[in-house]
């Protein structure tokens, strides 16, 4: 047995073997079962994005779509878990929706099948195939290419919520919007506009502000040459907004609760600039602030959370009333050119990664 043993394994390191049918077909039964992806296994700066090949998820819950990512949508939450800031279960693959083709689904999955194109809101996306819960996935509707249905999904859910559930924009409201022309921000300027509001955009400089101004922004504040509080009281005869959206969060939080009328709302989504630090909570009473911090999940939760929002996005966009920028499409590989970009706020409009 040992002698047929060896004989068997210096059979299988000559070169006859290793060219031979049978081999090959080993080999790409193990290429077929392992992907590309990018993975943290700790926190820190771009450096800890590694471009990896590792094995392909599996089915194995009832509620499970495995699908073959097409694109991925790049957010600063990703960047937050890359640094730590938000913790995950390290080693981690990154990335929070994602499009593609469904390959497989759970034994529980009703309404979608092998086939079907969808888009999803689900954990490690940035790889070329992620499980996600049927709950949180969406069929992309007809004349709506996959690209474009990535680029939408959570910062067009995000925008979307925002307007209509943190703080409910009305006709004629003044509502501030901090970072007017990023990816949340443009999408921001158009719903706000849409419902009859006034919107002021803070921006970093003219190419910005003219995004923001394309996208329906009313009055631009630059402030790398303005004071925004100053120029917020100036347009709306110092009594302030009615709403502040910011995503920045540390850099901005006081000028957004200097900018609020009272009775105002400062609805703090982000941390694109470090997470607010503490304050005294006492100093809402001056104007009788409401101030919130709301996620996202928490607004979609449930199947029927994220299909009722999902559907109402797709709408919007399908019938032209939500314009979707796209600033860049990446490789897989260059994620961290991606992440250096949207750190350094180079960016105008969605980031994506094409798998």
């Amino acid at each position: 047995m040992i002698i047929a043993i060896a004989r068997l394994q210096n059979y299988r390191n000559c070169s006859l073997f290793r060219n031979s049918k049978l081999f090959q077909f080993r080999g790409n039964f193990a290429m077929a079962s392992s992907m590309k992806a990018i993975q943290i296994k700790n926190t820190g700066g771009v450096e800890v994005l590694e471009h990896v090949i590792i094995e392909r998820p599996k089915i194995t819950g009832l509620t499970d779509v495995l699908v073959k990512n097409h694109f991925a949508g790049v957010n600063f939450i990703d960047t937050y878990h890359r640094s730590g800031l938000y913790k995950l279960s390290l080693p981690a693959i990154i990335g929070r929706e994602g499009a593609g083709v469904v390959e497989a689904v759970g034994d529980g999955v009703k309404d979608i099948r092998p086939g079907d194109h969808v888009v999803y809101v689900s954990p490690s996306s940035y790889a070329e195939f992620t499980i996600a819960n049927s709950k949180k996935v969406a069929k992309v509707p007809d004349g709506l290419d996959l690209k474009l249905a990535a680029a939408s999904l959570l910062q067009g859910l995000t925008a979307w919520v925002m307007i209509t559930q943190s703080y409910e924009v009305k006709k004629d409201d003044w509502i501030l919007i901090h970072a007017a022309a990023g990816g949340v921000g443009l999408l921001l300027v158009q719903l706000v506009k849409n419902c009859g509001a006034h919107v002021i955009g803070t921006v970093s400089n003219d190419e910005k502000a003219k995004l923001a101004i394309s996208a329906g922004a009313e009055h631009i504040i630059n402030y790398s040459n303005q004071n925004v509080v100053d120029e917020v009281m100036r347009i709306t005869d110092n009594k302030g907004v009615h709403a502040i959206y910011d995503g920045v969060g540390k850099d901005t939080f006081e000028t957004s609760l200097a900018c609020a009328r009272r009775l105002g709302s400062l609805i703090s989504f982000g941390n694109a600039s470090g997470k607010v630090p503490p304050f005294e909570i006492l100093r809402l009473s001056e104007k009788n602030l409401k101030l919130m911090r709301p996620t996202l999940n928490n607004y979609i939760e449930t199947e029927e959370e994220f299909r009722k929002s999902t559907a109402e996005l797709f709408t919007i966009i399908k019938e032209g009333k939500l314009d979707i920028k796209i600033w860049k499409t990446y490789k897989l590989n260059d994620a961290k050119q991606a992440h250096l970009d949207l750190e350094g706020r180079k960016t105008t409009g969605k980031l994506i990664l094409k798998l």
